[in-house]
C-alpha cells in the first residue's frame, strides 16, 4: 500500500499553469504505484469528467477539488490560496456553487475569487480543506509583519471546516519555504491540527525532453509566459514556479518528508474520506411544473408553438425556412 497520494495537481485545464495532461497523468500515477489521485485546477473542475473516466480506467480513485483564490473583498491585492476537496455529492455541490459565485461576481482587476464571506461552515459540508502551505491564510500570516496571529487565523479556519481542516506542507524549494515549514509545524502541534504533505504539480517529469523539444519544466515555464505577457528572457518575470514540482513517486515523498511521517500518512487519510462519485451516462433535467390538466409533452408543444409564432414564424409567414420544416423538427423532437 503506498504511504502517499497526490493531492495538489493542475492539469493543462488550469487557467493559469499546469501542463499536465489527464490521460498521461493517470497511467503515470498508477506506474508510481499509488492508488489515488485528487485533480485541484486553478478555480475550476473543467476537466473533472475526463479526470474521473481517464483515473477509474486506470484503477486509481479519483479525488474531486480546485485550489481557490480567496479575498476579503473583490479589490484585496493579495488574495490567499486554499485547495478544496470533496468528500461526497454535498461537497461537490458547495464547491460548484462557491465557484458559480465567483465567475458570476468576478470585478475589479477581473480575477476570479471566492470572497470569504460565502465560506460559512453550512456552505462547507462534504469539503475538507488544505490551508495553501505558505501561500494560504494562515501561511501568509506566519511569514507576516505579525507572526502571533497565526493561532487566531488557524482557530478561525478550523471553524470553518471542523475535524476537516488540514495544514498543507510542501518542500519545492520556494523562498521563505523553509521558515514556513519550521513554524507551521509548530503552530500545528501546539493547536492539534493535522498536517499533509503535498507537492504542488504542474508538469509530470522534469527530465522528460523529446528531441529538440524543452523538457516538462521548460515547457511549463513558456506556458507561464504566455499566460503572463511575458518574454523567457525577461529578467523582470516572475519565477514563481521550480523543477521539483512534478509527479513525485512516493519513494521521493517519503525521502523528502522523512522526518514528518505523519504527514505523508494523512494525504491518505484524505484519499480515503474522499469517496465522491459521478454519476455519468444519465441525462439530469430539471423537474419542471406544468399545468395538473395536461401532460408535460403537450405543454411542451403549446409553448414551443407559441414560440415559433413570437419569432414570426407560421404557415403564413415568408420565412427563409418554410414552416412545414420546422414543424416537421417539432414533431421529430416531441
Amino acid at each position: 500500500m503506498s504511504r502517499f497520494v497526490h493531492l495538489s495537481v493542475h492539469s493543462e485545464y488550469s487557467l493559469v499553469d499546469g501542463i499536465v495532461r489527464v490521460p498521461e497523468l493517470a497511467q503515470s500515477v498508477r506506474e508510481k504505484g499509488m492508488p489515488a489521485v485528487a485533480l485541484t485546477d486553478h478555480m475550476n473542475v473543467f476537466a473533472m469528467v475526463k479526470f474521473y473516466k481517464a483515473a477509474i480506467g486506470q484503477g486509481l480513485k479519483p479525488v474531486i477539488g480546485a485550489d481557490i483564490r480567496v479575498a476579503d473583498s473583490p479589490r484585496d491585492a493579495v488574495p490567499t490560496c486554499l485547495t478544496l476537496l470533496c468528500a461526497h455529492a454535498a461537497g461537490f455541490r458547495n464547491l460548484s456553487r462557491l465557484l458559480s459565485l465567483a465567475y458570476s461576481h468576478r470585478q475589479g482587476r477581473g480575477e476570479v475569487l471566492v470572497l470569504k464571506r460565502w465560506l460559512e461552515p453550512d456552505a462547507l459540508q462534504g469539503l475538507i480543506a488544505l490551508s495553501g502551505g505558505q501561500y494560504g491564510e494562515v501561511g501568509r500570516t506566519l511569514l507576516g509583519a505579525r507572526p502571533e496571529r497565526a493561532g487566531e487565523v488557524l482557530d478561525e479556519w478550523r471553524t470553518r471546516f471542523p475535524q476537516r481542516y488540514y495544514l498543507q506542507l510542501h518542500r519545492v524549494g520556494w523562498p521563505e519555504e523553509a521558515d514556513y515549514l519550521a513554524r507551521g509545524v509548530r503552530l500545528a502541534a501546539s493547536h492539534g491540527v493535522p498536517v499533509v504533505a503535498t507537492n504542488p504539480v504542474r508538469f509530470l517529469d522534469p527530465d522528460n525532453r523529446r528531441e529538440d523539444q524543452p523538457n516538462d519544466f521548460e515547457a511549463h515555464e513558456v506556458r507561464i509566459c504566455i499566460q503572463q505577457g511575458k518574454t523567457l528572457n525577461d529578467p523582470r518575470r516572475p519565477r514563481d514556479y521550480t523543477e521539483h514540482q512534478y509527479l513525485k513517486s512516493p519513494a521521493e515523498m517519503e525521502e523528502l518528508f522523512s522526518d514528518l511521517p505523519e504527514a505523508l500518512s494523512n494525504s491518505v487519510e484524505i484519499a480515503r474520506r474522499c469517496s465522491f462519485e459521478l454519476d455519468l451516462g444519465r441525462s439530469c433535467l430539471p423537474d419542471f411544473q406544468v399545468p395538473s390538466e395536461q401532460p408535460a409533452a403537450r405543454y411542451l408543444r403549446e409553448m414551443t408553438q407559441r414560440g415559433l409564432k413570437r419569432r414570426g414564424i407560421s404557415p403564413k409567414a415568408n420565412g427563409a425556412k418554410p414552416f412545414s420544416d420546422y414543424q416537421a423538427r417539432l414533431e421529430s423532437e416531441l
